[in-house]
């Protein structure tokens, strides 16, 4: 049996579980299965000359290496490097890796609540997830991590550092972090914890408007966005804005479940390979929660994979106004391939489209009105002008008030893109009245 995923950027993982790739089918199969490649032809026959030369190596570092090397570990590197060279997502997976690659979509976990990925030698932050020790530490988005505790991570191989990041909960990891606009590096302590991942979730942001923030798509994604958009609709609802920034992905099922939950037909995703069975077309149902209601999507950087074929789906079905900067550009899928019960392979089997044909992959997904992140600091002492209330002996309005308003949230200066995206969704509501 195969699994297919869709993963974010870079080589990535969840901390205390290794990779972040996004699962649609049961990873595990008791009796791993030779994939069926009859539909592959390669008009070219063995390279004897570098099976030579691949021979010739193996035995100039049996007999010359300065210590002696076991065989199977020589062929189980070979594997790796022939997998790893061929892009970023593919990778030969080993007992751990294969193991935490099943766990990653189960919402809770070990660690420090951060995905990670490797870049010019060091480890790079992708996004810290929401609601885990790394976030309510300060690590940003970004940020490069130099050092684990007294260890410098320079050269070392992403699942080793990983392995230095997990521990007990209540342990304590000093982060050594360069972040940009910082003119000396960071020292931030974050204490692992077990980290249990509340995929969805959901408030009012004003009178008429709801906010859902999917942070990674989990196997159960697509019912809690129904359960979370249920409840809104108590407020008697005008709009929604569907936060995906900063989400890396998850299973493709949920984002086609949460695409149909605002479309009630067309394409929502197809996929295009060399095997026939990797050509894949997911369409929207008539059994759809909220088919017009005015609705934003918010997308970053940090935005990928299953994120984009959201954004992609309701962008070209003209449901949504996106609304942000670029999306990350992971448009590829990859195929879980058991080799034994504890091996597996992670190949790239295919591309993921919109439903007008844009390939997502190092394209990603453009927003319909660009707006980036932003600090906005509102003037103070403005010119005081004067009102009606203000003249000797003026009328009273006749109503009730409050002796004292109610201080309102300060949205622009905490989320700016936020705060645009509730304006454009104010006035779409005042259009479609």
């Amino acid at each position: 049996m195969k699994s297919v995923l869709c993963s974010g950027g870079f080589k990535r993982t969840l901390l205390g579980i290794v990779v972040s790739s996004l699962v649609s089918f049961p990873l595990y199969a008791a009796d791993p299965k030779p994939v069926d490649t009859s539909a592959v032809t390669d008009e070219k026959v063995l390279p004897l000359d570098e099976l030579r030369l691949f021979t010739e190596v193996f035995q100039r570092i049996k007999s010359s290496y300065v210590e002696p090397v076991d065989d199977a570990r020589l062929l189980e590197d070979a594997l790796r490097g022939m997998i790893a060279g061929l892009d970023p997502h593919s990778a030969y997976l080993e007992p751990d890796e294969f193991e935490s690659l099943q766990a990653n979509t189960s919402g809770e976990f070990g660690g420090l609540g951060i995905e990670v990925g490797s870049e010019d030698g060091f480890i790079r932050v992708i996004t810290p997830i929401d609601d885990t020790p790394a976030q309510r530490a300060g690590v940003k988005a970004g940020d490069l991590i130099t050092k684990l505790d007294d260890t410098p991570v320079q050269g070392m191989p992403l699942s080793e550092a990983v392995e230095l990041m997990r521990g007990k909960p209540g342990s304590k990891l000093l982060l050594t972090i360069v972040r940009e606009g910082e003119e000396k590096p960071l020292e931030i302590e974050v204490v692992r914890d077990i980290i249990q991942v509340a995929s969805v979730k959901s408030r009012m942001l004003d009178e008429g408007f709801g906010y859902l923030r999917v942070s990674q798509f989990q196997v159960d994604s697509g019912k809690e966005v129904n359960k979370h958009l249920k409840r809104l609709m108590k407020n008697d609802l005008k709009g929604v804005v569907l936060d995906l920034r900063n989400n890396p992905g998850g299973v493709l099922q949920a984002a086609v479940d949460i695409s149909d939950t605002f479309l009630n037909d067309g394409l929502i995703v197809y996929t295009k390979g060399r095997l026939a069975d990797s050509e894949q077309r997911f369409s929207a149902t008539s059994d759809t929660l909220l088919p017009e209601l005015p609705l934003v999507v918010l997308i970053n950087g940090g935005s990928a994979s299953a994120s984009e074929i959201v954004a992609g789906a309701l962008q070209d079905q003209e449901r949504a106004v996106i609304m942000g900067v670029d999306s990350f550009g992971k448009g590829s899928v990859q195929t879980v391939l058991p080799l034994t019960k504890e091996r597996a392979l992670k190949i790239t089997t295919a591309r993921y489209y919109t439903p007008n044909g844009r390939s997502i992959q190092a394209q990603g997904i453009k927003p319909d009105i660009e707006v980036n992140d932003a600090e906005l600091t509102l003037r103070e002492g403005g010119p005081e002008y004067l009102k009606e209330k203000d003249l000797s002996g003026h009328l009273e309005n006749g109503e009730k008030k409050a002796a004292e308003e109610a201080k309102k949230d300060n949205l622009a200066a905490r989320d700016y893109q936020l705060y645009e995206a509730l304006n454009l969704l104010k006035a779409l509501a005042i259009v479609r009245k």
